[in-house]
């Protein structure tokens, strides 16, 4: 019996039949018809999509064109993909994929923007990069989770190894707006020539875009033609 469901879930029938068959719970409302994302119909289309016009720079609301501050003071990454806002109920699924080890999450957001991202725009993608200490304290690199699913299709264009964290700093979120940018400067090496390289970061929130201007900067200086910013959140002024 075991060898036959085997065969059965290897065949050609499989995915449709056995989703049906196996219907997992929303995540959200706990309805008997999760799909393969873990969410229901009403679920997903009540995710606070960052549909708005944005700022192609730096992602906030905007009318579709460069945004005022990205044009006085230019961020060092050149553009922004965010696919929702950083609110109810997504804050929640975020906090409990870092923080409560629900990894599933990550392939639930990284399908998310697969569906959404032309990958063909990049060269390379790498995940915000997390310092050793911070990941042994967490267990996983929540970025890089995501961007594994995002570049299931092409992973000869997931690079582990180019980018470190070499500066251990305190959480991002646990500061003040105005120290964020001190609290990162000089946290990313680079090990590897980029020039001329089109690269994605991969992060789950963009907050002030403190870490990902850091790091856009020092991958820059490190040869990079073109640097873009693919996260999971933006977060908005209210």
């Amino acid at each position: 019996m075991r060898l036959k469901f085997k065969q059965f879930l290897h065949n050609g029938v499989s995915n449709k039949l056995f989703n049906r068959l196996f219907k997992q719970r929303c995540l959200l409302c706990a309805a008997n018809d999760g799909s393969e994302l873990g969410l229901c119909g009403g679920c997903y289309k009540d995710l606070p999509w960052h549909s708005a016009p944005q700022c192609p720079r730096c992602g906030l609301s905007s009318n579709g064109l460069i945004c005022g501050s990205c044009l006085n003071s230019p961020p060092d990454f050149d553009a922004t993909h965010s696919l929702l806002t950083y609110d109810f109920p997504l804050d929640a699924m975020m906090q409990r994929y870092k923080y409560g080890s629900m990894l599933n999450l990550g392939h639930i957001f990284g399908k998310m923007m697969s569906n959404k991202i032309n990958q063909s725009s990049v060269d390379l993608v790498i995940a915000m990069p997390m310092h050793p200490k911070r990941l042994k304290e967490r267990g996983f690199n929540q970025a890089l989770e995501i961007a594994k699913i995002i570049t299931k299709s092409n992973p000869e264009k997931l690079d582990y190894h180019s980018v470190q964290r070499q500066k251990f700093t305190p959480p991002q979120a646990s500061l003040p707006l105005k120290e964020r940018v001190r609290n990162i400067k000089g946290a990313f090496k680079v090990s590897n020539h980029l020039n001329g390289r089109r690269i994605a970061i991969v992060d789950d929130v963009m907050t002030t875009g403190a870490s990902l201007n850091e790091l856009a900067k020092t991958l820059k200086q490190a040869g990079a033609a073109h640097v873009e910013c693919w996260v999971v959140a933006r977060t908005l002024p209210k």
